[in-house]
């Protein structure tokens, strides 16, 4: 589980983000970034949706996986960003561990999120 330092806390966080922030988007999810000099740490967050799944065991599955994803990852990302991760489809539940591994390394790759 991602540590409390590395969550957002609060919707305001979110709109700022929503509002300011990059996006880096695939047919499976939606990444959306912004780096926020006021913070030590990088934050996550990550939203699914009821039109993804009206099952709350499946949407809370996915969620899980994304964050799990991202506290492996966490080491090599760049510190004072904030990332919201917005799923769109309902294969992040099913898809195989190295598939969605793949997908969520590509977004971050592209959006330039990684330390050189």
């Amino acid at each position: 589980m991602l540590s409390y330092n590395h969550r957002f806390h609060g919707h305001n966080s979110l709109r700022y983000v929503y509002k300011n922030g990059r996006t880096q988007r695939t047919t499976e999810a939606s990444l959306r970034y912004i780096e926020n000099p006021k913070r030590k740490h990088t934050r996550i967050a990550v939203v699914v949706s009821k039109k993804v799944s009206k099952s709350a065991v499946t949407r809370n599955r996915i969620r899980r996986r994304v964050y799990e994803l991202f506290r492996r990852e966490l080491v090599s990302l760049q510190n004072r960003h904030d990332i919201v991760v917005t799923v769109v489809a309902p294969t992040f539940a099913t898809m195989p561990p190295d598939e969605l591994e793949a997908v969520m390394t590509n977004m971050l790759r592209s959006a330039k999120l990684y330390k050189t």
